[in-house]
């Protein structure tokens, strides 16, 4: 804890215009190497494996993760079993930003300064690695818990993805009381280096079709990621504002205003740029 401090002051100050005294480094265990592929094959990456690269791109998981005729039969009976959601964890399932500027405001007050205003300066100190403020995360995103008992009810398999490492993810997870949710967890140790790669990652973890699959963000970059691997997106409205997420399949100002029959109506609607929200009967 008292190096993650460190390291934090030390990026932190450089930030806020002062140059730290010192500047140590963090190891980390090497991760599995994955190559990115470019446009030619699609969103996806290239892993190794003894027999030769193989290119894990979209298609080749929409066609890898095909429904057997034993699913289809299933699907066919439970077709909310189909799909498969995927959330990111920064402002998504925790409100991370609002940790996070709180540390630097507390940081630049003890140091004589203050925050800038700048929107963009402010976005830059956010990514900055505060992971050690996440132990005061205790509660979820409003409306969370209520949204993931409906989609559980509904037997719906859901990740959570993030560039976090495991530990600090898990033990967010648990102290929110949130892990029982997630079938799957996409970490830094996965070794994806862009959303998109964390979004397949999370797919093929849920055995699940990226076609298939929706994607649950509040940054405009995670729902053009989204789209990239041929999932629906939709976005939460907070961290930006509603004409900044035009581009998502469905937008909400919590998640409160979901149901089950949304997911539905998404795909049933597939290729539309409208869809109602409508409240769900139980």
């Amino acid at each position: 804890m008292d190096c993650a401090c460190s390291n934090f002051r030390s990026s932190s100050l450089l930030l806020l215009g002062r140059s730290p005294s010192l500047h140590p480094h963090s190891s980390f265990p090497s991760k599995l190497r994955f190559l990115a592929i470019g446009a030619e094959y699609g969103e996806g990456f290239e892993t190794f494996r003894p027999d030769g690269p193989l290119k894990v791109d979209v298609d080749f998981l929409n066609d890898r993760l095909q429904e057997g005729f034993l699913q289809r039969i299933r699907y066919a009976m439970k077709p909310d079993e189909a799909y498969g959601l995927i959330f990111s964890f920064d402002n998504v399932v925790a409100d991370t930003r609002t940790l996070k500027l709180n540390s630097w405001k507390q940081l630049a007050s003890e140091e004589g300064k203050e925050i800038p205003e700048d929107a963009d300066v402010q976005g830059r100190m956010l990514y900055a690695g505060a992971d050690h403020v996440l132990h005061k995360l205790s509660k979820p995103v409003e409306g969370l818990k209520e949204w993931l008992d409906a989609v559980s009810t509904a037997r719906i398999p859901c990740a959570v993805v993030s560039s976090l490492d495991r530990i600090n993810m898990t033990e967010a997870l648990e102290r929110m009381e949130l892990k029982k949710y997630f079938q799957a967890i996409v970490t830094e140790e996965d070794g994806m280096d862009s959303i998109a790669h964390r979004f397949l990652s999370a797919a093929m973890k849920l055995d699940r079709k990226p076609s298939k699959c929706v994607v649950f963000e509040d940054e405009p970059r995670g729902i053009a990621a989204a789209h990239n691997c041929t999932m629906m997106a939709v976005a939460l409205i907070g961290a930006h504002p509603a004409y900044d997420l035009v581009q998502a399949d469905l937008a909400v100002a919590s998640f409160n205003e979901l149901s089950v029959i949304n997911l539905r109506r998404l795909f049933a609607n597939k290729g539309s740029t409208f869809m109602d929200l409508q409240k769900q009967l139980l």
